[in-house]
């Protein structure tokens, strides 16, 4: 078949049948003042009927192509259509392939009898969600508003933000089958080149069927494939991405998705949260600071109550061993077995509660949380101070939320060393994450900067947080061009 328009508008529609089979594209028929054949082909449900009806059917309706010497070139009708319609989406379009595209992305093709060109109409009227506050990131003080799955929107929310001309979108399409829109921001002249070319080319290369969410962007490019620890940072919120963009990262949004992508991530920012901007310095270290104690507890307190029944019960204090003594004494399990068991029933609750309707779920939460740990220390099954170890261990653990799949599954390393080998198994894997962390680099930063390699200057963002009058330079481990935040006026 011709990969081009044609003048004849019954072939046109034959093509169109041909190409785009589905029931869902419908084709509208309609003549001119003078009789000249018309239709528009669109996705039924992805366009504004209305908008179709009035902005393009009834102008087209009521104009004629003919005067008195005949039909006009075919050179004047484009140009009279193109006055006529006054649509603020209009392009000329004389390939089947790319018409193709823009019907199934929720545009309309506009094909007129006698011309060889189709006219694209943007009347996308696509189904989305209200922007509202993520439920992942919920913040006491600061913007609510968060990215949805409509990447128009975002890239909206975005430009609302960041007002100024360098901020630049290079857009892609990914996907053989989705043909997923994805976009990458940054600001031209702040932001590292490099860090941008090497994304792009990394999306370029991608070659899948299809692109649903940016987590299949960002498990496509990551540096490490099977690395436990995250290589790209992600936020929902807005606010949070404009600012890492200001701060010299490279962003990319991808549609359907409300999770946005920041290169290069580093392991401090699951410390951080977006209120520490909005409170004290002050406060803020403290914040930061128990973020971090809490992190250290969740992976290392399981481990260590294994290890110190098991091998070293002079680690914990006299009067807290007898106590553990007492509730463990006969017990059908083994310390490690005992906490490998609850931190299992731990994981399958949280599964449930996740999967099962919110109601519902709240109330599944309560019975096992309350109920099934009753019932088993009761039968002698667990012990109480296994479960009151777990439980400190989950709750210190959510309050790094960003880290808790990693975290998770640190926990279970931990534990299995520790009940192995005792603690110096606990200290040698902690070495080995230590140098694995300081070995890790993605998209030009170490994951562990700004400790390792050491920045005195980012420290006073990092667990410490200092005033904004310290931090009127860019961070030194994003490499921007443009060193300087801002500057204070003199008096």
């Amino acid at each position: 078949m011709n990969d081009y328009i044609f003048k004849n508008l019954k072939h046109n529609l034959s093509a169109v049948k041909e190409l785009l089979p589905a029931k869902d594209i419908l084709t509208y028929e309609f003549e001119t003042y003078d009789g000249t054949a018309c239709a528009i082909i669109y996705a039924d449900g992805m366009v504004n009927k209305q908008l179709l009806g009035d902005l393009v059917a009834r102008p087209l309706n009521n104009l004629s192509l003919e005067n008195e010497g005949g039909r006009y070139e075919m050179s004047d009708i484009i140009a009279t259509i193109e006055t006529t319609l006054l649509f603020p989406e209009l392009k000329k379009e004389s390939e089947w392939g790319n018409a193709v595209k823009e019907i199934l992305d929720g545009n309309s093709l506009l094909l007129v009898d006698g011309i060889n060109v189709g006219f694209i109409v943007g009347a996308k009227f696509l189904p989305v969600r209200a922007i509202m506050e993520p439920p992942s990131d919920v913040a006491i003080k600061g913007p609510r508003e968060g990215f949805i799955e409509d990447i128009k929107t975002n890239m909206t929310l975005v430009r609302k933000r960041l007002k100024t001309p360098d901020l630049l979108f290079e857009q892609l399409r990914i996907g053989k089958r989705s043909d997923t829109h994805v976009v990458i921001c940054y600001l031209d002249g702040t932001s590292n080149e490099k860090v941008k070319n090497e994304i792009s080319q990394k999306l370029q290369e991608i070659d899948v069927d299809c692109i649903v969410d940016s987590s299949y962007i960002a498990a496509l490019i990551a540096p490490k494939k099977h690395s436990v620890f995250k290589q790209i940072g992600s936020t929902e919120k807005p606010d949070v991405f404009c600012a890492k963009i200001a701060e010299g990262r490279v962003g990319v949004l991808v549609d359907g998705s409300p999770i946005a992508l920041t290169f290069p991530y580093l392991l401090t920012e699951d410390l951080q949260s977006s209120e520490d901007y909005f409170v004290s310095p002050t406060m803020a270290t403290i914040f930061r600071g128990i973020r971090f104690l809490s992190l250290i507890i969740a992976l290392i307190l399981p481990a260590f109550y294994v290890t110190a029944q098991i091998f070293k019960m002079q680690l914990l204090p006299l009067g807290l061993t007898l106590t553990i003594a007492g509730g463990v004494q006969g017990l059908p399990l083994s310390p490690s077995l005992e906490i490998f068991v609850v931190l299992l029933l731990l994981e399958i609750l949280k599964e449930a509660s996740i999967r099962m309707p919110k109601y519902v779920g709240m109330s599944l939460s309560v019975v096992g949380a309350l109920v099934l740990g009753e019932a088993a220390v009761s039968a002698g099954f667990l012990s109480t101070p296994a479960i009151i170890v777990v439980a400190i261990s989950g709750i210190c653990l959510y309050t790094v939320p960003n880290f808790v799949e990693t975290g998770s599954i640190l926990r279970w390393i931990f534990l299995l060393v520790a009940g192995s080998i005792g603690p110096l198994g606990i200290i040698l894997f902690a070495t080995f994450l230590f140098y694995y962390l300081v070995d890790a680099d993605g998209f030009g930063a170490p994951l562990l900067a700004p400790f390792s390699p050491l920045s005195k200057r980012d420290l006073r963002d990092s667990i410490v947080k200092y005033g904004f009058q310290s931090l009127s330079k860019r961070p030194i481990t994003l490499r921007s061009k443009n060193k300087t935040r801002y500057k204070f006026k003199s008096n």
